[in-house]
């Protein structure tokens, strides 16, 4: 047998010499007492030494060997270091143990005796023989000199030869071990009873959760038929009630007209009384007409072409009659010029008309403002309806958009209505395509803004504020480099185009949408959406594929990028190096200003007759 020395880093502690089956039940003890002397707990204490009469067995079935305990204090954490040379272990045997590979013949035990400890190393030698290394970690607290001077001292003073006793310990051992196991029969036995019993309950809940989601489907078809009845008997009663409303307007009209005679004051002033009701009723009846069929999907929205700016002349002839006192101003912005949109005027008009007449009645003095922008994307149109008036507290902005709901404020004996206006309003936007939302300070004023969709009719491109139809003076440079945007912009310096700048591909892109610019600089290489993306975005939008795109880059393209940018670029505009003045050229061509970037130095001189 080959002498084994301790490895670097490891202070020895004792060594027993395996030539007897005793020594299995010495090594066990003294394993026990080196464990307890360095602080172990009874459990690992039971690990370690079972490990060390196991590969103790392993020594002596072969020819014996020795088992050296130590110390690493250098590891991190500590370690009590066990070394068993001498014993046989199948050549397959790896240096370590791999979870879920297969086992080498005679490695079952082998595999339990790692699964104790913390370290487990195998050194095969020539003669066929092996050197196991184990360690268990230690807390650092327990390496004191004097702990480990007791625990030498202790093996010292134990006599060598306690088979009986070591034996009576291994079987209180076993005993413990198996009471252990029965108490955990037990109590996973009660866990298996608890168990059926949870899973008896889920049963039930499931029992009742499955009934009570069938009589929630039964409550839902009986509403859903008592919403149809309603829908219906409001259609029909809205009909049956139009024809004699109608009737007692017209009545009332042709009495206040002295048709049949001339009336006295006082019987002038209740048939007033009397048209003033009956309209009151009729706007109700609209009202209830109209939003029972859109609940029943009946109503029909009709798209076409509608001039923002006409609908505000007809809206301000319409409801500045309306306004209840002087103190109070109805204003109509001017909407941006030639701003078309594509959608049901009849209902659009409808819903400013609500939230106009909404803002006369609760404003009491200052003004009503009526206004039209452009979103910032540029693909909505933002009518908004602003007042000075009594406001809306903020637990209230979603009630008012319910069916007959009404909120109890100073003015609502003075201007009675029916709660229907505001949530007929907002389903109408919704059929629209666009929302109806409202922003409001109590005691300071509202703001109920209809935002609509950016359509316009085939081959028609909106024209928003801000945006010129035609000859626009702006050049988009699209550059994540501040350093490249700045140089782009130097080319344009004395001219009359303003210049746009955007510092990423999607914001690039949206600009474009906004600000529809005669030129577009695009860089290739941005982080995020490169320019290639940016250039797809760009010629599949209607709103931007006829813009020319200059490709300004400093990469130098392989075949497969020139392949991809065919057909959709106007020209490559180098950031350094040859061909710039080629490309200066063309967007002179594009911009049709001939005599552009006479001040660049690349048109100083004419070259073959190119001006």
């Amino acid at each position: 047998m080959i002498p084994v020395t301790p490895p670097i880093g490891v202070s020895p502690l004792f060594s027993v010499p395996l030539r007897r089956h005793v020594d299995i039940v010495t090594a066990r003890q003294r394993a026990r007492r080196i464990a307890a002397g360095l602080g172990f707990n009874h459990q690992d204490q039971v690990r370690i030494a079972t490990a060390v009469s196991e590969l103790a067995r392993r020594a002596l079935e072969r020819s014996g060997g020795r088992i050296d305990f130590g110390v690493s204090q250098n590891s991190e954490p500590p370690l009590l270091m066990i070394t068993v040379s001498g014993c046989a272990v199948p050549r397959g045997r790896r240096a370590a143990f791999v979870p879920g590979r297969e086992l080498a013949a005679g490695d079952d035990d082998l595999v339990t005796i790692e699964r104790l400890l913390d370290l487990f190393h195998v050194e095969h030698c020539e003669n066929g023989e092996a050197i196991i290394r184990m360690g268990k970690a230690l807390l650092p607290a327990s390496l004191t000199e004097r702990a480990i001077s007791n625990v030498l001292a202790g093996l010292v003073a134990e006599a060598p030869d306690a088979t009986f006793e070591e034996l009576q310990r291994q079987n209180s051992e076993l005993i413990e071990t198996l009471e252990l196991l029965r108490r955990r029969e037990a109590e996973l036995g009660d866990r298996q009873t608890e168990l059926r019993r949870l899973n008896l309950e889920l049963e039930e809940t499931n029992r009742g959760v499955v009934a009570l989601y069938a009589e929630l489907d039964e409550k839902t078809l009986a509403v859903k038929r008592a919403d149809e009845l309603k829908s219906r008997f409001l259609s029909y009663m809205s009909h049956e009630f139009r024809t004699p409303v109608n009737a007692i307007l017209a009545l009332s009209q042709l009495l206040l007209r002295h048709v049949d005679g001339d009336l006295s004051a006082e019987q002038e002033r209740q048939i007033g009384y009397i048209r003033r009701a009956g309209g009151e009723l009729l706007e109700m009846v609209n009202d209830l007409l109209d939003l029972s069929k859109v609940e029943s999907g009946r109503i029909e929205i009709r798209k076409a072409p509608m001039d923002v700016g006409q609908l505000f002349r007809a809206l301000r002839g319409i409801m500045r009659p309306l306004a209840l006192s002087d103190a109070v101003v109805l204003v109509f912005d001017e909407p941006p010029a030639g701003l078309i949109l594509q959608s049901d005027e009849t209902k659009v008009t409808q819903v400013l008309r609500n939230l106009i007449s909404n803002a006369l009645k609760f404003t009491e003095q200052g003004e009503v403002r009526v206004s039209c922008a452009v979103a910032s994307g540029g693909n909505q149109v933002l009518l908004s309806v602003t007042d000075t008036g009594i406001g809306i507290a903020p637990q209230d902005r979603e009630l008012i958009f319910q069916e007959f709901a009404q909120i109890d404020n100073k003015l609502q004996r003075r201007v009675k209505g029916t709660g229907l206006g505001l949530p007929l309003s907002r389903k109408l936007a919704a059929l629209l395509g666009g929302d109806l939302s409202v922003q409001s300070v109590p005691g300071e004023g509202s703001t109920f803004t209809l935002a609509l969709p950016m359509e316009t009719s085939a081959g028609e491109a909106p024209v928003p504020a801000g945006r010129r139809a035609e000859s626009s003076d702006a050049i988009l440079i699209i550059d994540d480099e501040e350093a490249a945007r700045y140089i782009a912009r130097q080319v344009f310096r004395g001219t009359r185009y303003r210049i746009v700048e955007a510092s990423e591909g999607g914001e690039g892109a949206e600009r474009a949408r906004f600000e529809q610019p005669a030129l577009i600089l695009l860089d290739l290489a941005m982080p995020g959406r490169n320019g290639f993306d940016v250039l797809d975005d760009l010629k599949s939008n209607p709103e931007t594929v006829h813009i020319p795109v200059v490709v300004h880059t400093s990469r130098h393209l392989s075949p497969a990028e020139i392949e991809r940018l065919r057909g959709r670029h106007a020209a490559v505009l180098p950031k350094g190096g040859s061909g710039r003045r080629e490309a200066l050229q063309v967007i002179r061509e594009l911009l049709a200003e001939p005599e552009l970037f006479d001040q660049e130095p690349e048109f100083a001189e004419p070259e073959g007759g190119i001006p």
